[in-house]
């Protein structure tokens, strides 16, 4: 339940706030002074504070400085009597999440104080940090010059205020690069939200960037902050932002241009300081050409550029990228694996990884489940890496659903439809994307099938993959 602190020195405007929002679930503190409202503040961390700007002791922001000092991130609501636009001004430029003029509508305070607990909630559960499987410091892991070349970009952009459009196959860690670039921001401090463009279906894709008003469409039944208003003052990554359907490119390059968008359904013009970094495994100027892209939102999108490097192309990265990925999966999977035969290293260099870093990572997490004693051999690789037939090659192996079928019913295994189909499926799957270059626009296309569904079906073949 979120906690909420409210502040002021008039006991009949305290009451009728206190229950007028008790009423929303909120667990309500109250303080009629601003050393209590501070010692509220230092004791019991609220999520969202109410606070008048005329106080006996001290002047509300005054309090505001020292609530700020106790938890910087805390949204502040400031309320006054007196319409000064000096002070109005002021308590916007220290931080204040909304400034409110007496007698307070209590409808429509309840709306900014949600708002605010949306925030204070989307915060956190961002924990900025490494997104890998180990424990290191660095989750980009390698130093091969080719991943040099990419942690100088990183070091040149990541203190400027610019959009970055982060470039790359499938699976080799654009999401990792952009979390570099926050970390090493002006905005560290400040909130980083991801959203996975081709994940979330086309219809409520504009719902879940800029967020709606109550009533805009059925099932909205009260207003929702959107992504954009959730990171105000930090970072937002937009994967696979090529994806993006026409009404969102729209919105999204107003956002580039002028900081402002509008929710679905409302007519109010909102503000939102946030940085952008986009990726994307496809090239954009073919589907600029296509019509599938809006060629002012590419140039916005590619002023400043950083290309990740095929884990093909930097094979000489492998085996650290190997220790980390087995130190990660022992600590996660409960294993002691303590090294890698150099003959298994050998196959793991040798193979052209056509899914990258996510692919390596699996392939290694596959081998420490396998792994009988504490060294991982090459018995403990997967199949496909060791040379022998898979069931994607009938002629060869002499593989036939129906003999699958028949030696499932020999050994009397239950839930053949889900068993045969499950391996149907993940053998059309890997030769596809094998073919295609795991270029999965493609993949969709040849299968017949979304681009959501294909991606549906890959994360439940691989639930543990990291993020892009």
């Amino acid at each position: 339940m979120p906690r909420l602190l409210i502040v002021d020195d008039e006991p009949n405007v305290l009451y009728s706030l206190e229950s007028g929002l008790a009423a929303d679930d909120y667990e309500v503190l109250t303080a009629r002074t601003g050393m209590q409202a501070v010692a509220q503040a230092e004791a019991g961390a609220p999520d969202v504070v109410v606070l008048d700007v005329r106080l006996p002791d001290m002047s509300g922001l005054e309090a505001f400085d020292r609530i700020r000092a106790a938890d910087p991130h805390v949204p502040v609501v400031v309320m006054t009597a007196f319409a000064a636009t000096g002070t109005a001004i002021e308590a916007m430029k220290r931080g204040a999440f909304e400034y409110l003029l007496k007698p307070v509508d209590l409808h429509h305070l309840r709306q900014v104080v949600g708002r605010a607990a949306e925030l204070r909630a989307a915060r956190a559960r961002t924990v900025p940090g490494p997104a890998g499987d180990g424990d290191g410091d660095d989750p980009i892991v390698g130093q091969s010059a080719a991943m040099q070349e990419v942690y100088k970009a990183i070091g040149r952009v990541a203190p400027q205020d610019v959009t970055v459009l982060v470039l790359g196959e499938s699976g080799t860690g654009k999401e990792l690069v952009a979390r570099a670039l926050f970390q090493h921001s002006k905005r560290a401090g400040q909130p980083f939200l991801a959203i996975n463009c081709a994940a979330i279906p086309e219809a409520l894709l504009e719902c879940e960037l800029f967020g709606h008003e109550k009533g805009s469409f059925t099932g909205a039944d009260r207003q929702r902050v959107g992504k954009f208003e959730q990171a105000d003052g930090g970072t937002l990554f937009l994967d696979e932002v090529g994806d993006l359907a026409p009404a969102a490119q729209a919105k999204l390059l107003r956002l580039l241009q002028e900081q402002q968008f509008e929710r679905v359904g409302g007519r109010e013009v909102l503000h939102a300081d946030v940085r952008i970094v986009a990726a994307t495994n496809q090239r954009l100027d073919d589907r600029v050409v296509a019509g599938q892209f809006r060629q002012d939102l590419y140039y916005r999108l590619n002023g400043c550029t950083i290309a990740l490097p095929p884990l093909r192309a930097r094979k000489e990265d492998i085996p650290a990228l190997v220790e980390y990925f087995v130190h990660g999966a022992n600590a996660r999977l409960g294993k002691a694996v303590r090294a890698v035969a150099p003959e298994a290293l050998a196959v793991l260099e040798a193979h052209d990884w056509p899914g990258n870093v996510r692919e390596l990572q699996n392939a290694v997490r596959y081998a420490v489940i396998q792994a009988v004693t504490d060294l991982i051999t090459v018995d403990c690789l997967p199949a496909d890496l060791r040379g022998e037939p898979r069931a994607a090659e009938p002629e060869a192996a002499g593989y036939t659903v129906a003999g699958h079928v028949r030696r499932l019913l020999a050994r009397g295994e239950p839930d053949i439809y889900r068993r045969v189909l499950t391996e149907v499926e993940r053998v059309m799957f890997a030769e596809i994307l094998r073919h295609v270059r795991n270029n999965q626009v493609h993949a969709s296309e040849l299968l017949g099938i979304s681009r959501t569904t294909l991606r549906s079906k890959l994360t439940a073949e691989l639930p543990a993959a990291p993020p892009n």
